[in-house]
């Protein structure tokens, strides 16, 4: 009866796992399929809407242009509100975004992101996000969730970027 016990408990753990696989099989529905790339964030042209001093630092709205290579293929429209705080050395980005391109070759898609956070040691410049874009706007219901981290600095004073991750797409699709 011990051994039974064991069997059905190992059967149940193994349900949510084989739900997913039937999800993820080609014509049953969507897949995650893991994706990377680079990206270039162009500070030199974003639009300072407003600058609100803080004890610390200041609370920034702005208006910028991410552009994305790789897997995930091309520009994010990007209205962080910028917190930086000088005592801490720490810039933290949060807002809105949408992203306007591709998904592994996809017809175009438009995705929106309300959830991403970008942290930066303003002493290091060490730069590490989330995004998720997670509310399908037009296109093939896609959405996509990216880890990014900054790469360095541009000549011309923007700053580039890496992004792994995993995207859903429609599992017939290649």
């Amino acid at each position: 009866m011990h051994y039974m016990l064991k069997l059905l408990v190992a059967a149940l753990a193994l349900i949510p796992f084989c739900s997913t696989l039937a999800a993820d099989e080609p014509g049953k529905g969507y897949r995650w399929v893991p994706v990377s790339g680079t990206g270039t964030h162009f500070f030199t042209t974003a639009i300072i809407h407003s600058q609100e001093p803080t004890p610390t630092g200041f609370i920034q709205r702005s208006t910028d242009i991410v552009e994305l290579e790789g897997d995930v293929k091309g520009r994010v429209l990007y209205q962080p509100v910028s917190v930086f705080d000088f005592a801490a050395g720490t810039l933290v980005n949060t807002g809105h975004q949408v992203f306007s391109g591709t998904v592994l070759g996809s017809e175009p898609v438009l995705i929106s992101d309300d959830q991403f956070r970008f942290e930066v040691d303003l002493v290091t410049g060490s730069t590490v996000g989330k995004i998720r874009l997670v509310t399908p706007l037009a296109g093939p219901k896609t959405w996509c969730e990216l880890e990014a981290f900054g790469t360095g600095p541009t000549d011309g004073g923007d700053a580039t970027l890496a992004y792994t991750g995993r995207c859903k797409v429609k599992a017939d699709r290649p």
